[in-house]
């Protein structure tokens, strides 16, 4: 089992990375794989909506989207980490992960998913909501802890006085695990994924 953890802040070693590697930490203790993935400093295009990554599966523009969307099977869950600037993700984070998900179609499905916030003070919540909708709109379980999963301070020195929170980060690793063994062991004994139904669009426009 292995988990991709995405460090959404421009910041490498900072404060939503302390979170993420408190979490990374309780999986491996787990016997779970980690790797973290940072996205870097450098701007990140958003979606267009050209629709060519239908076809192909393949975003066009080249950056470090394509190499992921090529190693999304060796992925049984997601964890995705985000400072809170604007009482929202950050728009890097924000345009990686519209194409990511955009072009990964259903590829995602089956797969567990949770998000982690770093905030100074307020707008957590907000962000919390706004990453958990990549998960549910892609048929991923959603991992949750004792509380919501965020941390809070200013540097990663005060994130680690943050005891309820990386409590918190602790609690969400271990659930995780707990249920990437649970889905493990109901493949090992044939329960699959649900069938899908046909997928029903409907337009509000009378």
């Amino acid at each position: 089992m292995k988990v991709l953890l995405i460090n959404g802040s421009p910041h490498k070693a900072g404060c939503t990375y302390t979170a993420l590697r408190e979490v990374a930490d309780t999986l491996e203790q787990n016997g779970v794989e980690t790797e973290i993935l940072y996205l870097g400093a450098k701007p990140i295009s958003g979606c267009i909506a050209c629709h060519s990554c239908f076809k192909t599966g393949r975003c066009v523009m080249d950056d470090q989207v394509n190499p992921l969307l090529d190693r999304l099977e060796e992925f049984d869950g997601l964890i995705i980490g985000s400072p809170v600037y604007y009482a929202s993700a950050n728009g890097q984070l924000t345009a990686f992960l519209d194409r990511l998900f955009y072009a990964a179609g259903s590829r995602f499905r089956g797969k567990v998913g949770a998000a982690v916030v770093s905030c100074r003070r307020a707008g957590s919540t907000a962000t919390f909501d706004q990453l958990n909708k990549y998960f549910t709109i892609s048929g991923m379980p959603v991992v949750s802890s004792q509380y919501w999963n965020q941390v809070h301070g200013h540097t990663p020195e005060d994130v680690r006085q943050d005891a309820e929170g990386l409590q918190t980060m602790r609690v969400l690793g271990a659930h995780m695990a707990w249920l990437l063994r649970c889905i493990q062991l109901g493949r090992e004994n044939g329960v699959p994924l649900p069938e899908l139904e046909e997928r029903i669009f409907t337009n509000f426009v009378r």
